[in-house]
């Protein structure tokens, strides 16, 4: 995206936060296989909105990875999901922690908002990422396309 269109667009979104008095907002992204280009696009997301006093989980920093299962990484993202006002999604399909998230995301009826939706484009047929464009299309028309 051109520097000037996406300074622009981070403006909306901030300013559409703070109009919606949105807070506390939860990355879903992937953890395990993040790649260095998609790290430095994210803390770059993050950055932006911790700069203006968002208060964002971002699951590489703010969750514990250090576990052999991963029920408690689980459990300790639902809770942090469930205390979210918004969830932002950066998709990288092939993180499954990333679609169990958006499962509890969903699950909580939470509003999404697609960080990376000029990457996505949408299958034939039913699939993660049509949901996710769909619900990403909804929240934009319940706030009049402000994003």
């Amino acid at each position: 995206m051109e520097k000037r269109k996406k300074e622009k667009l981070e403006q909306k979104i901030v300013q559409h936060l703070l109009e919606q008095k949105i807070e506390k907002v939860f990355i879903i992204c992937p953890v395990r296989n993040l790649t260095p280009e998609e790290d430095k696009e994210i803390k770059a997301y993050i950055g932006m909105l911790e700069s203006k006093g968002i208060k964002v989980h971002y699951p590489p920093r703010d969750t514990n990875q250090n576990d052999s299962i991963g029920l408690r990484i689980c459990s300790d993202n639902k809770k942090a999901l469930r205390e979210s006002d918004r969830i932002d999604i950066y998709l990288n399909s092939s993180s499954s922690g990333t679609l169990f998230d958006f499962g509890m995301a969903f699950a909580f009826e939470k509003p999404i908002y697609l960080i990376n939706r000029d990457d996505l484009k949408p299958t034939d047929g039913k699939s993660f990422v049509n949901v996710l464009l769909a619900l990403d299309e909804l929240y934009k028309k319940k706030y009049n396309n402000s994003l």
